[in-house]
């Protein structure tokens, strides 16, 4: 393990000039009359494009470079991280997740929030600036060693609060069970679900109900997944060559998973800004990280594990997509669940979506556990 050296995201001029070049080439899906529409807006993905093409990319880098960031090597990965360091020395530490599509940088509006908190924003291996693990698959259990290395061996926190979304949604559940003597606190709004051999046991009408709308919902949803998962270099391969492709792949999923109204795909910039859309298009297209952000698809880092039950205190709050989740499987697994509740708003993206809301409740849940 090394010591972390200072990084700073520095796009070339060459590569700004080459991804111009692409946008200028850029050619749009024709519209058929034969088919309602199915994917990506081809009318709003003009309008994005059009947006890349006249973006003022330097003004938002060093926005960015205004979060101080770092490199470490752990494991086999070069990890990258935004570290936020609070003015009180002993302010509580918090690690902020991402999931896939993020990237680190949509959570740093709700980073900026907590200032009376050290808060660390990593990349996981294989996305944006950080490394993909050069030997073994990226597991939750080795994704959850990583981060808690990251938040103990290397920044030398003592006790952190912990939160997770997507992705690392499990990884954050597997590290208040794993390293219940550092973890103070866990924060959810993707809430524990039973793994895949566990849910067949399930008999609660509620719980069976909720695992049956997942299912529907996947079947007709769940192509993105089912690709990443078998044919990923194919996949790769198209969006790492067009980044009118890319930004198809990334903002569908941006619209389509956050809160907001169905039929104007517009709308998802009440939640999530065009740029901060760009943004995650951005880093994905430069640092050429698209192919390795499937691995957790690929290797079965998105299916839960079982996992041993969380004794630390919890704190639940679920997101709208997820609005019929069973209070009684966080009951099950949070064993010293201080706060249940269902978001009035917020979906898939929840920090990123109502960023104000959410850091009220990571205090209120730190002044619970008397860390505040």
């Amino acid at each position: 393990m090394s010591t972390p050296q200072s990084f700073s995201i520095a796009v070339s001029d060459t590569e700004l000039a080459d991804l111009r070049e692409r946008l200028d080439r850029f050619r749009p899906l024709p519209d058929s009359p034969r088919r309602p529409p199915a994917g990506m807006s081809s009318d709003y993905l003009g309008e994005l494009v059009a947006g890349w093409r006249s973006w003022d990319w330097r003004a938002r880098e060093a926005w960015l470079n205004r979060h101080p960031q770092f490199l470490v090597d752990i494991d086999d990965t070069t990890l990258h991280f935004a570290h936020l360091r609070s003015a009180r020395p002993d302010a509580p530490a918090l690690l902020v997740m991402h999931g896939w599509p993020h990237t680190f940088a949509l959570q740093l509006d709700f980073a900026d929030l907590l200032a009376d908190f050290h808060v660390v924003v990593p990349s996981f291996p294989g996305f944006g600036f950080s490394t993909a693990y050069e030997r073994g698959s990226i597991t939750e259990k080795r994704l959850a060693a990583t981060m808690h290395a990251l938040m103990t061996d290397v920044l030398g926190y003592r006790r952190y609060l912990t939160y997770g979304e997507d992705v690392s949604a499990n990884v954050n559940d597997l590290i208040a069970g794993s390293y219940p003597e550092s973890v103070a606190g866990v924060i959810a709004t993707h809430s524990h679900f039973p793994s895949r051999a566990e849910r067949p046991l399930l008999t609660a009408s509620d719980e069976v109900a909720f695992f049956a709308r997942l299912d529907d919902w996947g079947g007709a949803n769940g192509a993105y997944g089912h690709v990443q998962a078998t044919r990923p270099d194919t996949l790769a391969a198209s969006l790492n060559d067009s980044p009118a492709g890319l930004l198809a792949w990334l903002a569908e999923k941006l619209v389509e998973w956050s809160d907001t109204p169905e039929g104007d795909p517009r709308a998802v910039e009440r939640r999530i800004s065009r740029e901060r859309i760009l943004t995650e298009a951005m880093i994905y297209w430069t640092t050429q990280s698209i192919g390795t952000s499937f691995r957790p698809y690929y290797e079965g880092a998105d299916q839960p594990d079982e996992m041993p039950p969380v004794e630390v205190p919890a704190s639940v709050h679920i997101q709208r997509h997820e609005w019929d989740y069973p209070e009684s499987l966080a009951r099950r697994f949070y064993l010293d669940l201080r706060t249940f509740e269902r978001l009035d708003e917020g979906g898939h993206f929840t920090v990123a979506e109502v960023p104000e809301a959410m850091a009220e409740r990571v205090r209120a849940f730190a002044r619970d556990i008397d860390l505040l």
